[in-house]
């Protein structure tokens, strides 16, 4: 869906009404290497973690655990993918200083690169939010279901979570806000004002975004004060409630740098829709900035805190009677 204003006789696509490429803004090739260091160590980050997480997939016998595991890889898949895509754009951009209008006249990169933005900027939120939910009812309600969530349920949930980003990113396409070009003329993204439709989405956005992080932190608060409580029992399941452990500090991990790395972005849409200044292009690229940050940030988190590693920092339960002794 291709829609345009006209000015003074002419036809202008909406992505451009607002910025109209080219900008003047000196290309540096430092911009073209720090983009491309950024995708590269980002890619390689999320390619490495994939296959820790594949080794440790098919070593653990722990249905939950498994289950947790499934989570995690649809996690690394999508930032993977997400930097891949966007990446590839603006490093091309940096390195050809092509003029966006001239290469995308009907929009369709544009737009692509918009519902990328959003749909890769909202999995990874509903992902945490999804994964603290099974971890909530695995940990405080061990009957409230026959068995662990199985693994043909736990990638159902992660596709039902790529479906809702997915619509949600395809709004602006079908009429309820706008992708527009921001500066400075590398990314699209979806248009931040007051105007009913996109001030809608705009909402839409943060709100998601600013509820995933609340259910996270709400639920994996109660897991972990469940957890503190019986981890000192001697029940015969210390190697069950390793496992535990193991996922809350993963868990724990990926909920506090997606809130360091994703509040400023979403707080700031959320309170510019309401603000009359218009939106600081240069704010809002660092906010982007540093929201990207968290797909780099986020692999890291699955290799360090693997069992075998973690065990090195944190002793388990059944070799605290020995050193006491």
């Amino acid at each position: 869906m291709t829609r345009s204003v006209s000015t003074n006789n002419e036809t202008t696509p909406i992505c451009f009404s607002i910025n109209n490429p080219p900008f003047s803004y000196n290309h540096t090739i430092a911009s073209a290497y720090f983009s491309a260091v950024f995708s590269g160590l980002g890619l390689s980050s999320n390619l490495f973690a994939f296959i820790v997480l594949v080794k440790a997939y098919q070593r653990t016998q722990s249905r939950s655990r498994s289950s947790f595991l499934t989570f995690l890889c649809g996690l690394v898949v999508t930032d993977f993918m997400g930097l891949l895509v966007t990446g590839s754009i603006v490093v091309s951009f940096h390195v050809t200083h092509f003029n966006w209008r001239e290469l995308d006249p009907y929009c369709h990169l544009c737009n692509f690169m918009g519902m990328s933005m959003v749909f890769y900027g909202l999995c990874p939120l509903l992902l945490g939010a999804a994964m603290a939910v099974e971890r909530f009812v695995g940990i405080n309600r061990p009957f409230a279901r026959s068995a662990n969530m199985s693994k043909s349920r736990a990638l159902s949930t992660v596709l039902m979570v790529w479906v809702v980003a997915g619509c949600i990113s395809l709004l602006p396409v079908m009429g309820l806000g706008s992708y527009h070009m921001q500066k400075p003329g590398s990314w699209c993204f979806f248009n931040i004002g007051s105007k009913p439709l996109d001030l809608t989405f705009s909402l839409i956005f943060s709100l998601v975004g600013l509820l995933s992080l609340a259910i996270s932190f709400i639920l994996n608060t109660v897991s972990v004060v469940t957890l503190l409580r019986v981890c000192c029992s001697q029940d015969g399941r210390t190697r069950r409630r390793d496992y535990e452990v193991e996922m809350m500090v993963q868990l724990i991990w990926i909920m506090i740098i997606a809130s360091i790395c994703w509040c400023p972005l979403l707080i700031y849409i959320l309170m510019s829709t309401w603000s009359t200044e218009v939106v600081n292009p240069d704010f809002l690229l660092f906010f982007l900035r540093l929201a990207t940050c968290n797909q780099i940030c986020d692999p890291w988190i699955y290799i360090l805190c693997q069992e075998s590693r973690l065990r090195r920092v944190i002793p388990t339960t059944h070799h605290l009677p020995k050193k006491l002794n």
